[in-house]
């Protein structure tokens, strides 16, 4: 497929990262590209698997925040004033998506939503910066962050154009045929307004079609996959959002099936596709979120074998496999540890942090959880003053 840009690689440079990596931040490596992006993956991951992130982390995420609501992928100096092209809606819509569901940032997250809805294109549609055409990637993002603060998605109004108008205009529908990916979704049309399938677009459209951000939860049962049901070669589409993410499901599905349970793409520089970890993640989630939890556990699994590399110190990679196994009912206590060891010591964890639901009688039995690991490595010290720590539960690219 077509390669496009994805959501956690930002086309406009933000202001120059300080020489000193900020303590609150999550990971090592330069952010100026994705700190806020990085960040809020990690603090999303982090509740979704039971574990209330340091103050100081959610302080730094709250504090890139610009004067108008809007963020950028990293701000260096936060008393400079921000450049409003350094602002991106998938930096402010993934940031609304942690602190709604961190709890306690209501006015940041009522400010960045407030900023979203003024930079909504006249198509319904979000573009990665404000001015630039809608794309189905930085529409599914903030398709996500209406939801998580509690918008009705379909009620975000430009004129009559909802945010599914936009979604869904980027849809290969029944006019498509399947081996030109029928049900996938395109990034943007192109220059002749075609439509190319994208995996990592399909992904992202097809969780947001259901109007679900990144935290799934895992279905308590499963619903069969099935090739959306076309006659007569429709170009309209397959009617509602619901059955363009059965549509786009299907599609992912064969990809999958197709490749070893793994999604692949052409990386800059690269002669020959390779996997594409985070547009495969993106896939389980989707697959979780509509139901299809069999399908979904096969690319989890494929993951939860070939992503240590490739996660190693990354905290947004880190994150989506704390989410994936989350929507799958897995087990992620080795992702939330390396993930804590990333960033400062958390306050809390619950005694099943990172643990599915399938693995939550084992977790309480094992002496090697996640628990242990946190009480082990930061917050012994508080027990030595004979502190009782309360231990309580919060949900690349």
């Amino acid at each position: 497929t077509a390669a496009a840009p994805v959501a956690a690689a930002s086309p406009a440079a933000s202001a120059s990262p300080s020489p000193e990596l900020p303590a609150g931040l999550y990971g090592k490596a330069d952010p100026a590209y994705d700190g806020v992006w990085r960040q809020s993956l990690a603090l999303l991951a982090l509740d979704t698997a039971g574990v209330t992130p340091a103050d100081e982390a959610v302080d730094w995420l709250t504090g890139q925040q610009c004067e108008d609501g809007g963020f950028a992928s990293y701000r260096a100096d936060t008393g400079v004033k921000c450049d409003p092209k350094t602002q991106d809606t998938n930096a402010t819509a993934m940031a609304v998506q942690a602190l709604a569901a961190l709890g306690g940032e209501s006015a940041t997250v009522d400010r960045a939503v407030d900023w979203l809805k003024e930079v909504q294109n006249k198509d319904g549609g979000w573009p990665y910066n404000p001015g630039n055409p809608s794309d189905a990637n930085s529409t599914s993002v903030v398709i996500g962050a209406l939801d998580a603060s509690g918008q009705k998605v379909a009620d975000v109004l430009k004129g009559s154009k909802s945010p599914y108008d936009a979604l869904l205009s980027f849809q290969l529908g029944c006019d498509a045929d399947e081996k030109d990916g029928r049900g996938a979704f395109a990034y943007q049309p192109d220059a002749e307004g075609g439509l190319v399938a994208n995996d990592n677009a399909t992904a992202a459209a097809a969780l947001a079609s259901l109007g679900s951000g990144h935290a799934v939860p895992a279905p308590k049962g499963d619903r069969p996959v099935e090739a959306p049901k076309c006659s007569g070669g429709d170009a309209e589409g397959f009617g509602s959002a619901e059955e363009a993410a059965d549509a786009a499901a299907a599609y992912l599905v064969s990809r999958l099936k197709a490749d070893g349970q793994h999604l692949s793409a052409l990386q800059p520089g690269a002669d020959k596709p390779a996997p594409d970890h985070g547009t495969t993640a993106d896939a389980v989630l989707a697959l979780a979120a509509g139901g299809h939890l069999e399908a979904a556990k096969a690319p989890a699994a494929w993951l939860g074998k070939n992503s240590s590399e490739w996660a190693k110190d990354q905290p947004a990679a880190l994150g989506k496999l704390v989410l994936t196994a989350a929507a799958t009912g897995g087990d992620a206590s080795a992702h939330v540890e390396q993930l804590t060891a990333l960033g400062p010591e958390p306050k809390a964890a619950s005694e099943d942090a990172g643990n599915g639901d399938g693995q939550q009688e084992e977790a309480e039995d094992s002496s090697g959880s996640a628990l242990w690991w946190i009480i082990g490595a930061g917050l012994l010290v508080g027990l030595v003053a004979g502190v009782v720590i309360s231990l309580r539960g919060r949900n690349n690219k």
